[in-house]
C-alpha cells in the first residue's frame, strides 16, 4: 500500500486532519446546532448549512488564484489554518441565544463561518496542489490514484474521531449539571418559550413527560427551558474548542514539514523557460482538451455532493428522528463514513492494483462513473425501506405521541448498511476525483483547477436545503427517490464521456 510512494504524502496528509476532524465536527452538528441554539426551522438551518459548505468550495477557487497569483502555495495554506482557527475561537464563545440578542449573535455565527469557509478555501485546494505535485515526478506517476486514496484515509483520521467528541462533551456538561441528553428537548423548549400557552398540545404533553426523564423539574417549565437549552449548547460549543486544538496541531505539523513538500510554483517557472513557440501552441490546443475533460467531470461531480453531503442535512436528521439507536446521539452516526474511509480502502487499493498487474486496470473515469452507479444504490437501498416501513414526512411523523413513534423507529443497521455504499462510492469518485484534476490540470494552473473542483463541489452544497424541503414535505421515500435518480442518470451520462475522457488523459 505504502511501497513506491513519496515522501511528503504522509506529512501532507497528517497536515490535513485538524482541517479534517474540525470539517465533520462541523457536519455533525452545524444543522442540529442551529436549530437547538437559535429555535431555527429545519429548513432554515439546511440553507445556512448548504451556504456555508459552498462557500468552503467556491472560496477554494479564490484560494487556488491567490497561491498561482502569488506563487507561493504554502503560505496560503499556512494562512487559511490559521483564519480557520479564528472562526472556530468566535464559535467557541458560549452565549445563551435569548429574543434580544439572536439577531447580533446569529450574524455573529455566521460570520465565524465564513472565516472557516474562508480559511478552508486557501487551504483544501492548495495542498491537494501539492500532494498532486508529488505524483509529476516519472517516479511516482503509476502511484497517483493510489496515492490520492492514501492521502484520503489519513486525513479521514481527524472524521472518525470528531463525531464522538461533540456529544460526548456535551453529554458531559449536561451530566456536569444533573441533566441528560435528548434530541426532541430543543425544539420543544424552544417551542414552549415562543409560544407558551398555545402550546400544541401533543408537543406540551411530550415535553412534560420528557422533563423528568432527564432530570428536570416542571414546576417552572420555562425556567427549565432556558437552563437546558444554555447547558445544551455549551456543551457543543466545547467540541468547537475541541476543533481549535486540532487546527493548532495540523498547522504546527506543517510549518514542521512543509520544506520537505514540493513548491508547484517553482517549477513551473523552470519549465517555462525551455518552451518554444510550437511547443506553446501545442500546449494551447492541449490545454483546452484538457479543461473541457476537466469540466465534463465537475459536472457529475456537481450531482455526487448534492446526494453525498444530505449526510449533514435529510440524512443527519433521518438518523434523529427516524432511527431507534439508544443512548447513542445522532451526530455519532457520521463517524461511520471516515471509518467505513479507513477500513475500506486498503481493499479498494489491492483491487485496483491487482487488476492493473492483470493488464485489467479501470480508468479513473471509469471508476468515477461506477461511484456514481453505487451512490445510487445507497439512496435506492433506502428508498425501498423507508417505502416498506410506510414512513410519512418528517414533520408528519414528530407530530406522533413519543410511544407511538419509539415503536415504529428503524434499528440503526439502516445507517449501516446506508453509509457503506455511500462510503464506497465516495471512494471510487472524491480521491480519484482528485486524482484526476491533477493529471488534466496544467502545471501553472494547479491551484485553480483543484479549486475549480472544489467549485463543482460548492455548487453541489448549494443545493442541500432541497433534502430537508423534501424529507419534511413529502413521505420521506420521496427524498431519496430524487436522490437515487439524480445518481443514476449521473452515471450515464459519464459512461457515455468514459471513452473520450480516457483518451484526454493517455
Amino acid at each position: 500500500m505504502f511501497a513506491n510512494q513519496p515522501k511528503g504524502l504522509i506529512p501532507a496528509a497528517l497536515s490535513n486532519m485538524g482541517e479534517r476532524f474540525g470539517y465533520y465536527i462541523m457536519n455533525a452538528v452545524l444543522v442540529l446546532f442551529l436549530c437547538s441554539k437559535f429555535g431555527l426551522s429545519e429548513e432554515t438551518s439546511a440553507l445556512v448549512y448548504s451556504f456555508f459548505y459552498a462557500g468552503i468550495y467556491v472560496l477554494s477557487l479564490v484560494g487556488g488564484v491567490i497561491a498561482d497569483k502569488t506563487q507561493n502555495y504554502k503560505g496560503t495554506i499556512i494562512w487559511g489554518l490559521v483564519i480557520m482557527t479564528l472562526g472556530y475561537v468566535i464559535l467557541s464563545i458560549p452565549i445563551l441565544a435569548t429574543s434580544e440578542n439572536t439577531t447580533w449573535l446569529l450574524s455573529l455565527t455566521c460570520g465565524a463561518l465564513f472565516f472557516i469557509a474562508f480559511g478552508n478555501g486557501l487551504f483544501k485546494g492548495n495542498l491537494q496542489a501539492i500532494v498532486g505535485q508529488l505524483y509529476d515526478n516519472p517516479r511516482y506517476a503509476s502511484q497517483r490514484d493510489s496515492g490520492f486514496q492514501i492521502f484520503y484515509v489519513f486525513i479521514n483520521i481527524g472524521g472518525v474521531l470528531a463525531p464522538f467528541i461533540a456529544p460526548m462533551l456535551r453529554s458531559w456538561w449536561l451530566g456536569t449539571h444533573g441533566l441528560k441528553y435528548n434530541a426532541d428537548l430543543p425544539a420543544l423548549c424552544h417551542e414552549y418559550l415562543s409560544v407558551t400557552d398555545n402550546m400544541n398540545q401533543q408537543n406540551a404533553d411530550n415535553l412534560y413527560a420528557l422533563i423528568s426523564q432527564v432530570g428536570g423539574s416542571a414546576k417552572d417549565v420555562a425556567a427549565f427551558c432556558t437552563e437546558y437549552l444554555d447547558v445544551f449548547n455549551t456543551g457543543i460549543h466545547l467540541s468547537f474548542i475541541a476543533s481549535i486544538a486540532a487546527m493548532l496541531i495540523s498547522l504546527t505539523i506543517f510549518i514542521l514539514t512543509k520544506n520537505g513538500l514540493p513548491s508547484p510554483a517553482k517549477k513551473e517557472a523552470q519549465a517555462a523557460i525551455s518552451y518554444t513557440p510550437e511547443e506553446k501552441r501545442q500546449m494551447a490546443a492541449e490545454i483546452r482538451q484538457r479543461m473541457a475533460a476537466l469540466f465534463a467531470v465537475l459536472g457529475i461531480a456537481i450531482f455526487f455532493w448534492f446526494s453525498f453531503h444530505q449526510n449533514g442535512t435529510s440524512l443527519s436528521l433521518f438518523a434523529r428522528d427516524f432511527v431507534q439507536s439508544g443512548s447513542i446521539a445522532p451526530e455519532i452516526w457520521q463517524a461511520l463514513n471516515p471509518f467505513y474511509v479507513i477500513v475500506l480502502t486498503p481493499f479498494i487499493i489491492m483491487i485496483f492494483s491487482s487488476l492493473q498487474k492483470k493488464g485489467k486496470e479501470i480508468s479513473t473515469p471509469r471508476k468515477i462513473a461506477i461511484g456514481m452507479g453505487l451512490a445510487g444504490l445507497a439512496y435506492l437501498f433506502l428508498m425501498i425501506y423507508s417505502w416498506s416501513m410506510g414512513y410519512p414526512s418528517a414533520t408528519d411523523f414528530k407530530a406522533l405521541p413519543s410511544a407511538e413513534k419509539a415503536g415504529w423507529m428503524s434499528g440503526p443497521w439502516v445507517l449501516i448498511v446506508l453509509y457503506f455504499f455511500l462510503t464506497v462510492a465516495e471512494l471510487f469518485i472524491s480521491p480519484l476525483g482528485l486524482s484526476f484534476v491533477s493529471k488534466v490540470a496544467p502545471k501553472h494552473l494547479q491551484g485553480l483547477c483543484q479549486g475549480l473542483w472544489l467549485g463543482a463541489t460548492a455548487v453541489g452544497n448549494l443545493l442541500l436545503w432541497i433534502g430537508p424541503l423534501i424529507y419534511n414535505a413529502c413521505p420521506i421515500w420521496v427524498a431519496w427517490t430524487v436522490f437515487f435518480g439524480v445518481c443514476m442518470v449521473s452515471m450515464g451520462v459519464m459512461y457515455a464521456m468514459v471513452g473520450w475522457l480516457e483518451r484526454v488523459t493517455k
